[in-house]
């Protein structure tokens, strides 16, 4: 069972006094990897003997692990960051319930859900810790010029910005999932129905999907100055219908990135070497580039 389950389960049974102390341990861990156990005394507000308690259940839960060193100290559990996620996306009047998981991945796990207003939608936990942080740091620039990151702000950040590229290229018909809400390290998007293109052997017309995908490169770059920075065959998924959507946008940066020709260059190259190697359609990459490139 991944953490987002657990912590599905367990959120129905939590009470406002475990949050309020789940969320004192999270506000302390800018300062200290496990907080000290007399900042989560003072920082929940609850009596000590109440608090206790709830570390207690907390950690009985899982949702929270206790250390013993020169002091005692906790820190939060993926699911405990989970559930803090959840509480507010609910509270928020954005999340009714979590149902089967859509896919999970290295760096994030997505699952099926429904909104209170009964709207099927898809929910990403972003997940970097499962990668190495020197790996991690090396992948995503954003995090290069941050000498102390934990495993939870990036995981945060790179929510922050898919929901920040997801609203620019939405907004310019770019074929993405529709931008929701976000909490934490969490986004709520449009639901996601399909396969990834890596996974089809294949195509009824892969020349057409070529384009749609070139074309969708192009509105996102012309019309929401972005690029996707991240794009192969592994991130673009095919509906049920033939058409396009492109995920994974945490990466993403502007069109006036110091990088930016590099970055449309390769995922332009990555694109067009798939096509090329798995259904035999050359394209050659300088007049796509200047193509897509022309307002």
């Amino acid at each position: 069972m991944s953490s987002a389950e657990i912590a599905a389960k367990i959120f129905r049974h939590l009470e406002s006094e475990d949050i309020r102390v789940l969320a004192a341990i999270e506000m302390d861990l800018s300062r200290h990897r496990f907080v000290p156990e007399e900042d989560v005394l003072r920082l929940s507000g609850l009596p000590e003997k109440e608090t206790r308690y709830r570390l207690e259940r907390l950690s009985g839960f899982r949702l929270i692990r206790r250390w013993v060193s020169t002091y005692v100290g906790y820190t939060l559990n993926t699911a405990g960051y989970d559930c803090l996620a959840l509480n507010a996306l609910v509270k928020a009047g954005i999340l009714d319930s979590l149902g089967k998981p859509l896919g999970v991945g290295k760096e994030s796990d997505v699952y099926d859900a429904l909104t209170q207003s009964g709207e099927r939608v898809a929910v990403k936990f972003h997940r970097l810790g499962r990668i190495s942080f020197r790996q991690t740091r090396r992948q995503r620039g954003y995090l290069l010029d941050r000498r102390h990151t934990t495993w939870l702000y990036q995981s945060r950040l790179a929510a922050e910005r898919e929901i920040e590229a997801l609203r620019l290229v939405y907004s310019c018909g770019v074929s993405v999932p529709r931008p929701v809400s976000h909490n934490r390290h969490v986004v709520v998007m449009g639901m996601i129905e399909g396969e990834c293109l890596f996974r089809f052997n294949e195509l009824p017309n892969p020349e057409i999907i070529l384009d749609e995908i070139l074309e969708n490169i192009r509105l996102a770059y012309v019309k929401a100055g972005v690029i996707h920075a991240d794009l192969s065959e592994f991130n673009i998924i095919l509906t049920p219908e033939w058409h396009i959507l492109i995920i994974d946008w945490p990466q993403f940066v502007k069109a006036d990135h110091p990088n930016a020709d590099i970055l449309l260059r390769r995922d332009i190259l990555n694109i067009l070497k798939f096509f090329k190697r798995k259904y035999n359609i050359f394209r050659d990459v300088e007049k796509v580039l200047k193509w897509l490139k022309t307002t």
